[in-house]
């Protein structure tokens, strides 16, 4: 069984996931934007191992502890999606733009794409691609514990911006609903900033991507 931490950080109030194998104690750091010493007190406290760093998409508020994590954890960041590179190659003006401390670029030991699997533990989570905000954002899935982690593609009430570079709206509402929705309703997901929802939740009322909106 897959358990989590959702736990916020900078002034973005990014949700990092600390997530891990209750059978096994192995774990992983979802997102990690900033704060690493805080992230790492907190995983010492917990006694877990965090074997990877998983990344669903390039921009600062997800991965700027990214590197100082992995490297005193002495552990790989994996993801998001090669498309992605082109943010992680300019984080010194991501962090400009803002407000945060600069860092050094994130290299990914691996890219993601559609399909790929990644364990923890005894546990599995499955890869999308979902680009739109970002063009290669993916996320997450638990599907035995019906769990998402869905980064900025989708929020409790709304979609992610797409007035980034290669940000394309037309292009998020279609990974929504042709990638996330045939999962099942009964999926709970994280999300990048902010509360906790259900895609039944969200196929019902989010004004952007709810099923009435379609027709």
């Amino acid at each position: 069984m897959l358990e989590y931490q959702i736990i916020p950080v900078t002034h973005y109030q990014q949700n990092c996931s600390l997530v891990w194998c209750r059978a096994t104690a192995k774990a992983a750091l979802i997102d990690p934007g900033g704060e690493a010493e805080k992230l790492l007190a907190l995983v010492a406290q917990t006694g877990l191992v965090v074997e990877k760093i998983l990344l669903t998409h390039g921009h600062m508020d997800h991965v700027g502890a990214a590197t100082a994590l992995a490297e005193q954890l002495r552990v790989p960041i994996i993801g998001p999606h090669k498309d992605d590179r082109f943010w992680l190659d300019n984080l010194a003006q991501q962090a400009q733009m803002m407000g945060f401390t600069p860092v050094g670029n994130v290299h990914p030991d691996q890219w993601l794409k559609d399909g790929d699997k990644i364990s923890i533990g005894e546990c599995e989570l499955s890869v999308l691609h979902c680009p739109g905000h970002t063009p290669g954002h993916v996320v997450l899935v638990d599907e035995s514990s019906r769990l998402a982690f869905v980064g900025d593609v989708l929020f409790k009430g709304s979609v992610g911006r797409t007035d980034f570079p290669l940000g394309d709206h037309a292009t998020l509402v279609t990974s929504i609903t042709t990638k996330l929705w045939p999962l099942g309703d009964d999926i709970r997901f994280v999300p990048g900033h902010g509360p906790m929802s259900t895609f039944a939740a969200e196929r019902a009322d989010n004004p952007f991507v709810a099923d009435k909106k379609f027709g």
